[in-house]
């Protein structure tokens, strides 16, 4: 394996053991009561490694934010042909991982979706960042979308559907961070909870239109 793969895997097992210490120490502990020294301690590395990968103990709520939006904008510029523009919208925020879901690959990531949704209410600063990370996102999927379908929807037009099928979801997730289910204790639970409850709020969409599943 060359160099630069091994350093690669070394940095992604780094940044996956701050992640883990501080969920486990969110979980526990308590957001605010939560340092960035004691997660550095409980990964095992020096405050400046932390800070080698993440800017603010606030960004660990917000691990994969650029990746997906690049994820839907990718998704939009491969639109095939006959696709309409919500169907195109559809798939690309599955590729983004905000429908159905789909992102929250194992128990980490279910676990920082759920407290990023719990601290959002609490904490001031992480509402902020979400609520600007949602809106930076919105605006430039409907960018691309409005880029994609000049012929169809102005930027008004592109804006508002967009706003409308990722508020449906987002309002959805925070009933459903408000109200957990007794007995959903894990990611892969969770993580079936958010499909389940995305894909019925979904459905009008889904039903008229049919999106085929990514990869």
């Amino acid at each position: 394996m060359p160099p630069s793969a091994l350093r690669d895997r070394k940095r992604e097992r780094t940044r996956r053991a701050i992640l883990e210490a501080a969920a486990e120490l969110f979980e526990t502990r308590g957001y605010e009561d939560t340092t960035v020294a004691d997660i550095a301690a409980a990964a095992d590395v020096g405050t400046r490694t932390f800070f080698n990968y993440f800017a603010s103990k606030e960004e660990l709520l917000f691990p994969e934010s650029d990746e997906r939006v690049r994820a839907a904008v990718a998704a939009i510029a491969s639109r095939r042909p006959g696709e309409r523009p919500v169907e195109v919208l559809l798939r690309s925020l599955r590729a983004a991982g905000d429908n159905p879901g789909e992102h929250l690959i194992d128990d980490l990531s279910a676990r920082i979706a759920a407290l990023r949704a719990t601290v959002s209410r609490t904490v001031p600063a992480v509402s902020g960042r979400a609520a600007h990370a949602q809106l930076v996102a919105q605006r430039e999927i409907a960018r691309q979308l409005h880029g994609a379908f000049p012929a169809e929807l102005d930027e008004v037009g592109a804006a508002a559907l967009v706003g409308a099928v990722v508020g449906a979801v987002s309002g959805a997730l925070t009933v459903l961070f408000q109200h957990p289910v007794a007995g959903v204790d894990d990611g892969e639970r969770l993580h079936a909870r958010i499909h389940e409850t995305t894909s019925r709020v979904l459905q009008p969409w889904l039903a008229t239109h049919r999106v085929e599943p990514v990869g």
